[in-house]
């Protein structure tokens, strides 16, 4: 998509950081404001990621101009405030094309830009990576920057705070721009704290303070009692005491939308020495009004019309998985007050809306923090309590220390409802929920449940909050097949599957909402069609069946072949010595980029006429 340079006469300028550096400072708040309409036209015509990116303009314009990247690092946590950063560096006429199939990657992306310096999508890694990259700079000794960008949700993580522990322990050169857009840290940016922080990261302010210290360095009393003063002074007017315990020297809050404010003080700090943390206050959907209304709306967008000041409304479909997890879940409380939820900061992914409203003493949001969740919901299940944590296949993988450690070897009934497993789309490799079969059917003590339509889904919710032990329902993003919902919840018998269709020679075993790709195949082949409903444990006795009249197996799940349900079934062959035929079909043994669901399962061969044409091909 072609740049209108009459539209957007400065932004035709600036197609790279070096063109952007050549901008005079004064025009950087026109440039700003193209930045944002481009932004909102562009997102607006192909859907992606879009509250964030407009709070973030003015930092974007600041960094790249400040700093010289690609040579000094910029690193983004989580990335979907990047957008403006790939418009800015070289990829502004492809941004239309952003996590579609072939296009643009939904975050910032090693492969695809140099300006790109760390490949990110889960949150709270920025600081870390920043500290190996200035400590790396270091050693190089070529006076390399590195910044990392972060937000205030996201610096909720444990992983922040380790990270920003450690720098400030080794003391390496690096910034830390801390994107406050929720409230949550400071009170309003205001005149003084401006005015404050233009002090605070100027060279006199730096000077004197360097000057004291080397001049008081003999006198350890009055050095000590210089100290706690300036600390004391600061902690009066600035909330950046505890960033000041963590070794981190803070400046802020200023308003991150000031453009010329951000490279003024961007500019004093870029040669400071030491940990930096500026704290900026944003608006997350800044210059739009119904984003700045609703940003957690407007997060992620289809295409939409700006002029109508509203966002589409999605045509009736069958219910989703999250909303029968979340409609099951108030079902469940109503007649349980023991029932905790909890979320690690995904309420609305999760479909924990209504239940956050109707059971706010049972639901817990603990932020961004998955290691926490699942050691939380242990502790409940210590107390006889009945938890119940809703998390992405892909963020579970953040907590599978404490799933083994604190949930599993202790035996304790924690339901894990396990959103968004399989082929994710839009979001691609980082948020593929490709693993989690795989490494937790190695847990012992473990029940796996994959259900192959929604209604399942609610029975096996149900079953798995009745065990008395730790138990997984893993469930794809969006909706599977036609099945009603029924609303008495009756407990499966754990460990069996279901014949869906008897056949002659080959058999096909699905896991999960693949069955209803595997019904053509099976049909028109004669095969036997296998609900197996349990990864952990097999229906072994079903299995023992299926070998006495079957010469040929196939195996089917939305998880990668490697250690997953299929290799279940073929260690249990192995184990009692039968001699069978298998193939498996599910994700291959690479990362899958994104698309949307239906392109990514034709791509892998495990869409209607793939599994037919694969059937077809063994018989």
């Amino acid at each position: 998509m072609k740049l209108d340079s009459s539209k957007y006469p400065l932004l035709a300028l600036a197609d790279d950081p070096k063109q952007l550096r050549k901008i005079p400072q004064h025009k950087l708040t026109t440039l700003s404001n193209e930045l944002r309409e481009y932004l909102l036209n562009s997102v607006s015509q192909s859907s992606g990621h879009f509250a964030s990116g407009l709070g973030t303009v003015e930092l974007t314009v600041a960094l790249h101009y400040v700093y010289n990247t690609p040579d000094d690092r910029l690193i983004w946590d989580v990335g979907h405030q990047a957008y403006p950063h790939k418009i800015l560096t070289g990829r502004r006429d492809q941004i239309h094309t952003i996590r579609q199939k072939d296009g643009l990657h939904p975050f910032p992306y090693r492969d695809e830009s140099e300006y790109d310096t760390f490949s990110v999508g889960h949150s709270s890694t920025s600081i870390s990576a920043a500290l190996g990259m200035s400590i790396a700079a270091q050693k190089e000794g070529k006076g390399r920057k590195t910044v990392a960008v972060i937000g205030d949700g996201a610096i909720t993580a444990g992983m922040a705070f380790e990270a920003m522990n450690h720098a400030g322990d080794v003391k390496s050169d690096m910034l830390i721009v801390l994107n406050d857009n929720e409230m949550s840290i400071s009170e309003n940016v205001g005149a003084l704290t401006n005015h404050f922080a233009r002090i605070l990261s100027g060279s006199f302010y730096t000077n004197i303070r360097e000057g004291s210290k080397r001049l008081l360095s003999g006198v350890p009393p009055v050095k000590e009692l210089a100290s706690r003063m300036e600390e004391h002074l600061k902690g009066m007017v600035i909330p950046g005491t505890f960033f000041e315990e963590l070794g981190l020297n803070y400046i802020g809050p200023i308003d991150g939308h000031d453009v010329n404010m951000l490279v003024d003080t961007l500019r004093n700090m870029r040669n400071l020495k030491g940990p930096q943390l500026l704290h900026i206050k944003t608006q997350k959907g800044k210059g739009y009004k119904p984003a700045e209304a609703d940003p957690i709306g407007y997060h992620a967008v289809p295409k939409f019309d700006p002029s109508v000041h509203s966002l589409p409304k999605s045509a009736p479909s069958a219910p989703s998985f999250s909303k029968v997890f979340g409609d099951w879940l108030c079902d469940q409380a109503q007649n349980d007050s023991n029932l905790m939820a909890i979320t690690p900061a995904m309420r609305e992914g999760s479909g924990m809306v209504r239940f956050s409203k109707e059971y706010p003493e049972q639901y817990f949001d603990v932020a961004i923090a998955e290691q926490h969740a699942v050691t939380l919901a242990a502790g409940f299940a210590c107390e006889g309590l009945k938890p119940v944590v809703a998390i992405y296949s892909s963020f579970l993988q953040r907590a599978y220390d404490q799933l083994i450690h604190d949930v599993a070897l202790q035996n304790l009934p924690v339901l894990f409802a396990v959103d968004r497993a399989g082929v994710v789309g839009a979001d691609g490799e980082t948020h593929q929920g490709a693993y989690d079969l795989s490494f937790m059917r190695c847990i012992p003590n473990m029940v796996i449940m994959a259900p192959s339509d929604t209604n399942e889904c609610r029975q096996m919710l149900h079953t798995g909050y009745l065990h008395n032990g730790p138990a997984a329902v893993r469930y794809p993003r969006g909706s599977a097949g036609d099945a009603s919902i029924e609303q008495t919840m009756q407990p499966l018998t754990i460990g069996k599957g279901r014949i869906i269709q008897d056949g002659e020679k080959l058999a096909i075993l699905s896991f999960g909402t693949l069955l209803h790709n595997a019904k053509l195949a099976a049909e028109q082949c004669n095969a036997t069609l296998v609900d197996m409903r349990f990864v952990k444990p097999l229906d072994t006795e079903l299995l023992r069946k299926l070998q006495t009249t079957h010469e040929h197996f196939v195996t089917l799940e939305d998880n990668a072949i490697a250690g997953g349900a299929g290799s279940a079934v073929s260690e249990f062959y192995a184990n009692i010595g039968a001699s069978v035929k298998i193939t498996h079909l599910g994700l291959p043994d690479e990362f899958i980029k994104h698309g949307t669901q239906e392109q990514m399962h034709a791509q892998l061969g495990l869409d209607e006429q793939s599994i037919l044409k694969k059937v077809q091909e063994i018989l």
